[in-house]
Formats: C-alpha cells, sequence, structure tokens
C-alpha cells in the first residue's frame, strides 16, 4: 500500500505554525517536504521550549517527517540551489507577509510564467488582498480581531484566547484543503494556481453559530463559557466528586437524558419541552440538573450516561488524553525518534498522530524524525541531481 501523495514534492518556507502545520499533514499523507530554513537560525519554533539535549519539542512534532536545507535567498549560490528545486516540485508554500517574495524575485507572477505546473502556496495573517494585508499577525492578533476572543471565557470577565493556537492550525488546515484541490485541478488542466490563504478569514470561517446569530438578531454574541449559546443542556455540570460535560444535542436525547436521571416529567414541561424552550430556561435547567447530579461521583455518572447513550465526557488534562484508550487505539499518540545521525538511539518524542484514517494507507504507529538545521543538504542535492538526469534516487 502507498500513500496518496508519495509522488508529490513540496517546498515548503513556511516557519513557526500555520505553514508548518499545513506542510505536516500533507507529509502524513506521503508527500516529500524539502523545508528551506535560514542558514544559523532556522525556523523560529528551533528556539521554543521545552528542550531536550537542546532540541526544540515543539519543533520537532510539528515538522515530523521532513529535510531541512538552508539557503539564503539572496545569495546567489543558494538562489541557484533554490531555483533547481522549484523545477523539480509540485508545490512552493511561504507564510512571509505579501510583497517579500515579489522583492526576493519569486511571487506568483514570476513563479507560474516559469513553472506554469507550479501549485503556490501562501497563508499570512491577512492574506494578500485588502487594506491590512501587509500588516503582520500572531495567532492572538487574529483570535482577537476575527471574534474568536469575543465569545471565548466567562460572562464578565475579560476575553481569553482559545487554550490551542486556532488561528494558525484552522489556517493551515484550509491552506491543506486548497493545495489537495489545486492539485486535483491540475490533473485535469496541467495548470498550476496561487491559494491565498488568510488566518484572520479562516477565524471568522469557524464562528458557525456566532454568525448566524449576528446577523439574524444584529446582536452578538458574547462569552458563554463552557455552555453551547444554541443547545441545551450543553456544557459542564457539577457532580459529587467533580465536573463533566453533558450534551443532549436534541429533543429526544433530552428525554432519554430525563428518563435516565430519573426525571422524566421534566421533558414534558413548557420551559424544557423543545430545546428553544430550555435555551431561554437554561440556568434554572442548570440548577435542577445539579441538584441530582451533585448526589453522585462523576464516574458514577459516566457509566451510567454512557450504557444509556447519552452524550457526555470527563474533563481530562492532555496528560489523560495521551493515556486515554480510544485515543490509544487510534495511534493518536506516536513516538517519533530523536533528530540526528543515529535516530531512535534516545528516548523518542511523543507527538499527536495522524487523524486522517485511509483504508488505502497504513496508519501511522511511529513517525519519522524532526531534521536537523540543513541536516538532509547532501541528501536534497543528490536527489536534486538525480531527478535532473532522469532517474530519480528511491525516497
Amino acid at each position: 500500500m502507498s500513500a496518496p501523495l508519495d509522488d508529490i514534492t513540496i517546498l515548503d518556507l513556511t516557519h513557526v505554525l500555520a505553514g508548518p502545520y499545513c506542510s505536516m499533514i500533507l507529509s502524513d499523507l506521503g508527500a516529500r517536504v524539502i523545508k528551506v530554513e535560514q542558514p544559523e537560525t532556522g525556523d523560529d519554533t528551533r528556539h521554543f521550549p521545552p528542550f531536550r539535549d537542546g532540541f526544540s519539542a515543539y519543533f520537532a512534532t510539528i515538522n515530523r517527517n521532513k529535510k531541512s536545507i538552508a539557503l539564503n535567498l539572496k545569495s546567489d549560490a543558494d538562489r541557484a540551489v533554490f531555483e533547481r528545486l522549484l523545477g523539480q516540485v509540485d508545490v512552493v508554500m511561504e507564510n512571509y507577509r505579501p510583497g517579500v517574495m515579489e522583492r526576493l524575485g519569486y511571487g506568483w507572477d514570476s513563479l507560474s510564467a516559469k513553472h506554469p505546473h507550479l501549485i503556490y502556496g501562501a497563508v499570512s495573517g491577512f492574506g494578500h488582498t485588502g487594506p491590512d494585508a501587509e500588516r503582520p499577525a500572531y495567532d492572538m492578533v487574529v483570535q482577537a480581531r476575527g471574534g474568536v476572543m469575543s465569545i471565548t471565557g466567562e460572562k464578565n470577565r475579560e476575553p481569553v484566547r482559545v487554550g490551542a493556537s486556532v488561528g494558525d492550525i484552522v489556517a493551515g488546515m484550509f491552506l491543506g484543503h486548497g493545495l489537495l484541490a489545486a492539485l486535483y485541478q491540475r490533473q485535469k488542466t496541467g495548470k498550476g494556481q496561487k491559494i491565498d490563504v488568510a488566518m484572520l478569514d479562516s477565524q471568522l470561517a469557524i464562528l458557525e453559530h456566532a454568525v448566524a446569530i449576528t446577523s439574524e438578531t444584529g446582536i452578538p454574541p458574547g462569552p458563554s463559557g463552557a455552555r453551547h449559546p444554541s443547545i441545551a443542556p450543553f456544557e459542564t455540570y457539577h457532580t459529587k466528586d467533580g465536573l463533566m460535560v453533558i450534551a443532549c444535542g436534541n429533543d429526544a436525547l433530552f428525554r432519554k437524558f430525563c428518563e435516565v436521571i430519573g426525571k422524566p416529567k421534566w421533558a414534558k414541561r413548557d420551559a424544557f419541552s423543545t430545546n428553544l424552550a430550555r435555551c431561554e430556561n437554561v440556568m434554572l435547567l442548570r440548577r435542577k440538573i445539579e441538584t441530582v447530579t451533585l448526589a453522585h461521583p462523576r464516574a458514577y455518572w459516566i457509566k451510567l450516561f454512557t450504557a444509556s447513550g447519552i452524550p457526555c465526557a470527563p474533563i481530562q488534562d492532555v496528560a489523560e488524553a495521551m493515556r486515554d484508550p480510544q485515543i490509544l487505539a487510534r495511534n493518536m499518540v506516536v513516538d517519533m525518534p530523536a533528530p540526528g545521525p543515529a535516530p531512535g538511539d534516545d528516548q523518542p518524542f511523543k507527538a499527536a498522530g495522524n487523524p486522517i484514517k485511509m483504508s488505502d494507507m497504513p496508519d501511522m504507529t511511529v513517525a519519522g524524525p524532526a531534521p536537523l538545521l540543513d541536516g538532509d543538504r547532501a541528501e536534497i542535492l543528490a536527489w536534486l541531481e538525480q531527478c535532473e538526469t532522469g532517474t530519480p534516487l528511491a525516497r
């Protein structure tokens, strides 16, 4: 069995998170990723803690399976290598501010004229058009400006960023979607195209209920803590020994929930009989539910609700999630050899696995190591020479 992208080569100039996350996904699907880094310093995340033996675990987990070559695109010699690589790859990715690649002579117009087959993927804070295209951005900037922070946190408290870097990660996922679509289109037309993804755009794109509420009512929603603004019961509830999540997404589930907790009459009350009514009386509903759930420990309720098909969960920390039998059964925690000349000699890093499970692709159980800075120069140049002479090396 082969991976679906094992005939695709990506020249990846991206750094930090949004772009590298995208190329990580594509690498997990089989693509060869050649990571182009700045000489001496490399990707910024090489300098982000935590470190093991001087190597960043943060960098390692996002850049697994990639090859590194250090090129200064202001150096004639390195530009010559870069231009040779451009002739052999399918995709070039970058996450500079708009205009940087043009000033280097490698903007979309120049590249597409020389390499019509090339697909160009760009991810930036605000995209390549619009009045703020050239402004800098980080994850928290787009979470704030895109509306996500306004609905995250507790009512009457200061807004907070989402704990995961959704500004970067969502943009990287959308870029991956765009690149795959462009690869498919190229099969039909023979031509590449430019994919322009903005982190800010991507934040608005994930505000599904908030956009609907605002456009229909004219009133933007505020933070609601763990509670869903349009479904009830759908939040955290106290038990005798801690919090748990209960989620009843429709009236039928709520009726079953009421039966399970021994309160079948609740489902017939005007205040609770429909989802709309429950949302209007959500605080009353929460108080009544907790008069029941506080009587028993969390494990009791999870066992009872699970047996009855009521969606529920404990609130696990990351360590607990990484030990979760379901997550482990899906190979979602994998070992990744420490980088270096003899990967595997040291204790491996732990990384998140590939969530895309495909019937014709073996599931990843061990990830390839992240590269040392410029550590694959000889291999990449040998591959390039073989490509140019018409006899590519085996991967």
